[in-house]
């Protein structure tokens, strides 16, 4: 039997069980880390936007003003649980990755913010990589077969970022124009209006 000091974390949280906590706990903060234009597009009501770059080059900042009950947010899950570990090495180690990212928590009936529809950065790295391994394929038969490699290019690059849990394409594609918001979010306007734990407690109390 395990023990409860060499249990493993439960580090996956089901809509429906944040849907309550939304309502029974104060302290509760949300924390969606996908790009500002798909956070735009669609988002859980009272989530904070923190896309991962920026959670990533300020976690230490960030982690200092989180308390114990964190709920990340991405479009799947993967890149909440890229923050999650990033956290975690900055002392946030009992932070949620929302299983379904936003749009499983809207298809369970919680209450989400709507905007312009966009695609999600997710599938816009499935329709990248899926074009150019078709035209590496068809460059391959018709021009020449050098162009083949870059269908093997495009399944090596996948490969590792499967391994890593990275994604070197999303990152180049969420810099696209398309990708922009006009507010985008930064350390001052995204990370600094974060409430402080400690402050939570005390408003709390009193």
């Amino acid at each position: 039997m395990t023990s409860p000091s060499t249990a493993p974390a439960v580090t996956a949280l089901a809509p429906e069980t944040l849907r309550i906590w939304i309502d029974q706990h104060e302290d509760l903060v949300m924390v969606d880390v996908r790009s500002a234009a798909e956070f735009e597009s669609m988002h859980i009501r009272g989530s904070y936007n923190v896309p991962l770059s920026l959670l990533s080059e300020h976690a230490d900042e960030l982690a200092a003003r989180l308390g114990s009950r964190v709920v990340l947010v991405c479009q799947s899950g993967a890149r909440a649980e890229q923050a999650r570990q990033r956290l975690a090495k900055s002392g946030i180690e009992s932070a949620y990755v929302l299983t379904g990212g936003a749009p499983g928590f809207a298809a369970a009936g919680g209450d989400v913010v709507k905007g312009k529809d966009r695609w999600d950065l997710e599938r816009q790295v499935r329709l990248a990589a899926g074009s150019l391994v078709v035209l590496g394929l068809a460059g391959g038969k018709f021009v020449s077969p050098k162009i083949r490699m870059l269908a093997g290019a495009i399944g090596a690059g996948l490969t590792v970022s499967a391994a890593t849990n990275t994604c070197a394409m999303g990152q180049a594609l969420s810099a696209m124009p398309w990708n922009q918001s006009a507010k985008e979010p930064t350390r001052e306007s995204a990370i600094l209006t974060l409430p402080v734990a400690d402050a939570r407690e005390e408003a709390k109390a009193s």
